[in-house]
């Protein structure tokens, strides 16, 4: 029983590390040209639920309009699975060690298709093998009011650009196993709210100093909001 259990975590180990070795890279892309949502899930979990509505691609109707295909994450029930606008990426091409690869933002395409209003960050983890060690969120949150129409953002995910939800966001960023796309009002875990988000051209890449310097100005503009509610 020994013997099969230190083979199944060397088996496990391996596992991960060709994973996170072939994984994130500069200027990788997702457009869901190829009509799947390339890796993109929602559900599971230790109860295994699932949402009503999972993660789909629809052909038409992305930021470049007639046949432009896009990921549409729904949250249509108001506990539960599907009770949170979240879709997640898990041991697949946004898996891996983001500080040696470079990888300083990512950026992406977002419309808000609900009749809610949604803050957009990404939420990295690192749950497998075992419990999480480690989570951390962007601070800088996209705001999508209802009824806009598609914008692009960039957020930075720099150490220093990070909310660490519990562990160390070092750690976590050069051995990221799962991101997630989330609706958070604050830089936490994802809110229950209902909604409906588009999200296309999901791309790795290092964001350009005005981006920085944008991103930068909303997070003390939050700092100093912060020091006000003291």
């Amino acid at each position: 029983m020994k013997h099969f259990l230190r083979l199944s975590l060397l088996f496990t180990a391996t596992f991960l590390t060709i994973q996170l070795a072939s994984a994130v890279t500069i200027n990788q892309i997702d457009t869901f040209q190829t009509g799947t949502t390339e890796g993109w899930v929602a559900g599971g979990g230790p109860l295994g639920g699932m949402p009503p509505v999972p993660p789909q691609v629809l052909t038409s109707g992305g930021p470049l309009g007639l046949g432009d295909h896009f990921l549409e994450i729904s949250a249509s029930t108001p506990r539960g699975p599907g009770s949170k606008v979240v879709a997640l990426n898990p041991l697949a091409q946004w898996a891996g060690n983001y500080l040696a690869a470079g990888v300083t933002g990512i950026a992406m395409d977002l419309k808000n298709w609900g009749t809610t209003d949604l803050t957009i960050r990404l939420l990295f983890e690192n749950p497998i093998p075992g419990p999480p060690s480690a989570e951390a969120v962007t601070t800088f949150g996209a705001t999508l009011p209802v009824g806009d129409d598609w914008s692009h953002f960039v957020f930075p995910i720099s150490p220093s650009s990070m909310t660490t939800i519990f562990g160390d966001v070092n750690t976590l960023l050069a051995g990221t196993t799962v991101l997630r796309i989330i609706n958070a009002a604050g830089p936490t875990e994802a809110d229950t709210l209902r909604g409906v988000l588009g999200v296309d051209n999901i791309q790795a890449t290092v964001p350009e100093p005005a981006t920085f310097l944008l991103a930068g100005g909303a997070l003390l503009a939050l700092g100093f909001w912060r020091r006000r509610r003291v």
